[in-house]
């Protein structure tokens, strides 16, 4: 991802989440050096995004996004097993993320590749209710 991508990985941003990141949380994770990555398609268009953050010896998998147009395409799968291999090469011996317990298709897909449930994050993600706790899943690398 460079600076020039994060205009076009917001709005896919606001496209698939009720409650976005927004322009400003992309340039910070770039400008703080975390590990961003785009995923073109045809065209040069971009059909998705994740960024990790690593340090001593374990990453955290921030944000994992497929355009709604391009979702069921195996491209979600596709950028996990990316990170996955951008966090072990830099060092990681595990990675970690959370996930709405509502987001049943991104839970199916963490549990696929490995992850487990490890601990739950009461109240940690805005939603239309209120606040839905987070799961949080870690897998060893």
């Amino acid at each position: 991802m460079r600076a020039a991508d994060v205009p076009e990985v917001a709005r896919i941003e606001r496209d698939s989440y009720e409650f976005p990141w927004s322009e400003g949380i992309f340039r910070d994770c770039l400008r703080v050096g975390y590990r961003c990555v785009v995923l073109e398609g045809d065209g040069g268009v971009l059909d998705g995004y994740a960024i990790v953050s690593i340090g001593a010896g374990e990453a955290h998998l921030l944000n994992l996004c497929v355009h709604p147009d391009r979702q069921g395409c195996g491209l979600g799968r596709e950028m996990l097993a990316a990170m996955i291999d951008v966090a072990r090469t830099a060092g990681a011996r595990q990675i970690f993320l959370e996930v709405r317990p509502s987001n049943e298709v991104g839970i199916a897909l963490y549990q696929s590749t490995g992850f487990k449930e490890i601990g739950r994050r009461p109240r940690y993600y805005r939603s239309s209710g209120g606040r839905e706790d987070a799961v949080v899943l870690g897998r060893p690398l």
